[in-house]
């Protein structure tokens, strides 16, 4: 059993290694859905000839900058959507250790019963806790990966009819990240991880 906890542990290790790196793809995805948000914003106000002044007289500028913003703007899309792709590598590999370690409990010799399955030894974790443990992690991120996608696609819809109070609604819902509470994230590494905390 003991054995088992220990494989656990390496697994959530591994997710560890994975939250950092998914707090980097938000940070990197915030910045990115706000650059997209300004272009979006600023395409109203360049598509109006009272808005260049004297510039109005070089030929074909608002040609040229709406050209340019929308350039900008799919660069920005496609950067978006490669960010979008580590989210989605990210939460397929949470959902493949969590498979692989389910298989750890069934595909033993013998596999424990319900109370062994709630059993502590010492202060390591219960081989339950484990597996709830990493299936709320693969639900969470795999739920917020969802809403991303979702927000990137509400984002995409109003590039043409553009609306400042919804840019600002859906920035605010992607900032809140309201689907991985970091407490309770933090007190399941503290659960599995309890003996180095001791």
């Amino acid at each position: 059993m003991d054995s088992i906890i220990k494989k656990y542990q390496q697994r959530f290790r591994k997710i560890r290694d994975e939250m950092e790196q998914w707090d980097q793809l938000q940070s990197r995805f915030i910045s990115q859905f706000r650059n997209v948000s300004s272009i979006i914003q600023r395409l109203k106000v360049i598509q109006e000839s009272k808005n260049y002044g004297s510039l109005s007289c070089v030929g074909g500028i608002e040609d040229a900058v709406l050209q340019k913003q929308m350039e900008s703007l799919q660069t920005f899309f496609l950067s978006m959507k490669n960010t979008l792709n580590d989210f989605h590598v990210i939460v397929l590999s949470l959902e493949k250790i969590c498979r692989d370690s389910k298989q750890l409990v069934k595909g033993g010799s013998s596999q424990p019963t319900m109370k062994q399955m709630q059993q502590r030894i010492g202060v390591k974790p219960s081989l339950q806790a484990c597996v709830n443990g990493l299936m709320l992690l693969h639900e969470m991120h795999h739920s917020e990966y969802l809403l991303k996608l979702s927000l990137f696609s509400a984002l995409s819809a109003l590039t043409l009819k553009p609306s400042n109070s919804d840019l600002g609604a859906l920035q605010q819902l992607l900032v809140d990240q309201p689907n991985i509470p970091k407490e309770e994230v933090q007190f399941i590494f503290d659960i599995i991880f309890a003996e180095e905390i001791q």
